[in-house]
């Protein structure tokens, strides 16, 4: 059995408080912007949707995608007449991957605690109010979850976002849960509660723990890491609920596993000398 993520709500971006930047272009803003409505899992959409996740007019989204196709960053399929991804953005994405030293410094340690935990060993990078996989092993075990590098997660309710906000600078995460409390009022009074919880756990036991917040089958913890660059990024160990990932075990066992992982990724790549 496979236990899928939950959809991730689209983020429309909001063009007017650049609208006095001369430094900001909005018509390449706009066609990164379709791009980037392409989510995992997803292969064709068309114009009438590309229009509703970007809030664009429809005569807009068709000549954003006409130019896209021809650069090569979008395919249109005249069959059924919609648009996917072309080879452009793959490119775009392995020159951002190939930049990660960590991934093949960890890799062989998250296999490890893969195994050991029957459970998947991510590394996430921010995008937004998402984390996003850059690095991601599973254990053989039937039973996980089906996540791989692309793949988001939310910054608020998931063990590897909150501990990419306990990892930051205070002013960053003020204003990024300015903008998580923006975009959910209605339950920002719980989600605000579950990062402070997670700010206490950090400072108790040395990483962030989810215990069903972002998806009720899946119970998580997080562990924050800066690269030697000044990047911050995030270290998971997530799986399901028992008998795999109880909140004991996590406590006790997983999490300080974690742990170990990301100091001993550290002292490989030098951070903070």
């Amino acid at each position: 059995m496979t236990i899928e993520r939950p959809k991730t709500k689209v983020e429309a971006f909001d063009y007017t408080k650049y609208a006095d930047d001369r430094q900001f272009v909005i018509a390449l803003a706009r066609g990164l912007e379709l791009l980037r409505s392409f989510k995992q899992g997803e292969e064709y959409l068309g114009v009438t949707e590309l229009a509703k996740r970007t809030n664009l007019p429809k005569p807009t989204v068709s000549r954003l995608a006409g130019t896209l196709s021809k650069l090569g960053y979008l395919e249109f399929s005249a069959e059924i007449g919609k648009y996917r991804l072309g080879p452009g953005v793959l490119a775009l994405g392995y020159g951002k991957l190939s930049n990660f030293d960590v991934r093949q410094v960890a890799r062989p340690m998250m296999q490890e605690l893969a195994a050991y935990s029957l459970a998947s060993v991510s590394i996430a990078i921010r995008d937004r109010l998402s984390m996003v996989y850059v690095e991601s092993v599973r254990s053989n075990v039937s039973i996980t979850m089906n996540m791989g590098v692309g793949a988001r997660l939310s910054l608020s309710t998931s063990a590897i976002g909150r501990a990419y906000l306990v990892g930051i600078a205070e002013a960053e995460r003020n204003f990024l849960m300015d903008q998580i409390r923006a975009g959910d009022e209605e339950n920002w009074p719980r989600i605000k509660h579950g990062i402070e919880q997670a700010m206490r756990d950090y400072e108790e036991y040395g990483f962030c723990i989810s215990i069903g917040d972002w998806n009720k089958n899946i119970h998580g913890v997080g562990v924050p890491f800066i690269a030697p660059d000044g990047t911050t990024m995030a270290f998971n160990c997530g799986g399901t609920t028992p008998p795999l990932l109880t909140e004991e075990r996590i406590k006790s066992d997983i999490g300080p596993r974690l742990i170990k992982l990301v100091k001993r990724v550290e002292t490989i790549m030098g951070c903070g000398m």
